[in-house]
């Protein structure tokens, strides 16, 4: 398996080896070991969830207080979709960047997204699928978001596609906004835990 950093630092893109024949293909999208070796430290499986989505779906952006938080390892297994990070760890050198990477049952690349960033992604096929492996259970106290369509991020949801959207991704805050109301994690927060994390 493939691992790379991406452009938002502790996000990471991971691509495994296809194993296809005459009956179709198999894959190990998530690799413990390669994860490990990647990320410095093992990722604990708290949760798994499923969610199927119609073409110009857009869900996110979503985080958790950290600490915990909730970091997440997701992969696309039917259609295709967009999927962004954003690093809104207030004190980050890199506030504000993000990366995008596409998932599809292709390739079966892999999105790993740490305690602390935001994450989200856009449907380009009806029917598309994304599983989401969750280092920790769901908190409905601790979940964040921020409008996916902020301007100030600018975020190319793909702009072919009339976004579909939940109330409460439309009526979520700003990144500017956020921070203004203290909602953003902080990023010696997000380093402290990691530290942790590798620790043991």
């Amino acid at each position: 398996m493939q691992a790379r950093e991406l452009r938002v630092p502790d996000a990471f893109e991971f691509t495994p080896r296809t194993f296809p024949d005459a009956r179709g293909v198999f894959v190990s999208p998530f690799q413990g070991e390669s994860f490990a070796k990647a990320v410095g430290h093992p990722f604990t499986v708290a949760q798994t969830n499923h969610s199927r989505s119609r073409k110009g779906s857009v869900r996110g952006l979503h985080f958790a207080d950290v600490p915990p938080g909730q970091a997440k390892y997701v992969y696309c297994p039917q259609g295709a979709l967009l999927d962004f990070v954003v690093d809104i760890r207030v004190g980050s050198p890199t506030f504000g960047v993000w990366d995008v990477v596409r998932l599809d049952p292709v390739d079966f690349r892999a999105v790993y997204v740490p305690e602390g960033v935001g994450h989200g992604f856009v449907a380009l096929e009806d029917d598309t699928v994304i599983s989401y492996l969750c280092s920790t259970g769901y908190n409905p106290s601790a979940e964040r978001g921020i409008n996916p369509l902020d301007p100030a991020l600018a975020l190319p949801w793909a702009p072919d596609l009339e976004p579909l959207m939940s109330d409460k991704d439309v009526a979520a805050p700003s990144l500017a906004e956020a921070e203004a109301a203290g909602l953003l994690p902080n990023y010696a927060d997000c380093v402290e835990w990691y530290s942790k994390l590798r620790a043991g």
